[in-house]
């Protein structure tokens, strides 16, 4: 049996935003034991050009939640942008994953094919379903992931490849 749009992409990013979740529970104990404010590593970025920690998690968030949407046919909810704290960005991710799981096969399912436009960087881009998944939302989704990862790891947080994957 082939795999099936909802399979490839509900439990990808389920485990992911799980993992990134933890990822932060680590860093907040990291920053309490090391006397370091939490706003450091949130405010953290690995290059002059790159965003900080917590517009990774955001913009791994809404990689999320606007790939469900766009793959059902749906517009995206629009999330604030507002998060300030771990608690906040922890908050943030919980609500995607809620919204993510929401989805019912049905909903998903078969939309290989469905047309998906929607503006990049001011200019319309426009996919196929299984492109958009394949060869857009998944690759940015853990972009932004790995990035908030990187950035937690070059701070000294102890977290490794176990911990980015969401095992034990």
């Amino acid at each position: 049996m082939p795999l099936s749009m909802h399979q490839a992409v509900v439990p990808a990013i389920t485990q992911t935003l799980t993992a990134l979740s933890a990822i932060l529970d680590k860093a907040e104990a990291d920053a309490a034991a090391r006397k370091i404010e939490p706003a450091v590593l949130l405010n953290f970025r690995l290059a002059p050009d790159m965003f900080a920690l917590t517009r990774q998690v955001q913009l791994t968030s809404d990689f999320a939640k606007n790939a469900m949407a766009r793959l059902a046919g749906v517009e995206p909810p629009k999330y604030e942008d507002t998060e300030t704290t771990i608690a906040e960005l922890k908050a943030r991710i919980a609500k995607t994953l809620a919204y993510v799981q929401s989805f019912k096969p049905a909903a998903i399912d078969g939309s290989e094919e469905r047309t998906i436009t929607f503006p990049v960087g001011g200019q319309p881009r426009t996919f196929k379903g299984q492109d958009y998944l394949v060869t857009f939302a998944l690759p940015n989704f853990y972009f932004h992931a790995t990035t908030a990862y990187d950035i937690l790891r070059h701070c000294g947080v102890n977290i490794g490849k176990r911990d980015f994957l969401g095992v034990r």
